[in-house]
């Protein structure tokens, strides 16, 4: 068995959502041998910094937080579909050319993972491809960039996937993954209340 890790590292330089200053975390050592018996960093940012999942209340009023979340939707099987070749968005007509079953968890592998910071033109999932897999049932959604949509009015895709209690996983890192059928391991850390929350994730192959 391998473990394939496709989560992104947390560091002050790292890529964050459209390039936004405001989103860079601020790591910082608060005490280390010079100061006193031990070594202690602290960290500083927003939940939805690297690789992280997005909680219904990031974008519907009253949505549930991540401390509700149902682990066994983001400890499962997975598919990833290799979607490269796409130009500025993955749709239905990309989708349906998959085969996706009822819970199943997709991760999406587009050029975003073959460039070292895709900004603020990424690929994302559009309408179109949010209604697909809700009216599939599937029981998550991931995606190679810091967003699951770019620039879409009323935040369309975020809202059609989670008020389908379908969980999104953004901020992976797919370059060195193929597509095919694995094992997915994305827990979120517990903060109750919150939006959304990192994660490490990994695959097993």
């Amino acid at each position: 068995m391998k473990i394939l890790d496709i989560s992104m590292p947390i560091t002050e330089n790292m890529n964050v959502y459209k390039d936004d200053p405001a989103k860079r975390p601020v790591i910082t050592v608060v005490s280390d041998f010079s100061n006193g018996s031990a070594h202690e960093t602290k960290i500083e940012m927003n939940v939805h910094t690297g690789t992280h999942i997005d909680m219904p209340l990031h974008m519907l009023e009253n949505g549930q937080t991540i401390e509700n979340i149902n682990l066994e939707k983001v400890f499962t099987k997975c598919k990833v579909f290799d979607f490269v070749h796409a130009e500025e968005k993955i749709s239905e007509e990309h989708l349906s050319g998959k085969t996706i079953s009822e819970g199943d968890f997709i991760l999406l592998k587009t050029k975003n993972s073959l460039v070292e910071n895709p900004g603020k033109d990424f690929i994302y999932l559009d309408k179109s491809g949010a209604e697909y897999l809700a009216g599939k049932k599937v029981c998550g959604v991931g995606i190679d960039s810091l967003g699951i949509e770019r620039n879409q009015p009323g935040h369309e895709t975020h809202k059609i996937l989670l008020s389908s209690e379908i969980v999104i996983l953004e901020g992976l890192l797919l370059k060195n993954i193929e597509e095919g059928e694995y094992f997915l391991s994305a827990l979120p850390i517990n903060v109750p209340g919150a939006d959304g929350a990192p994660v490490r994730a990994v695959l097993f192959a």
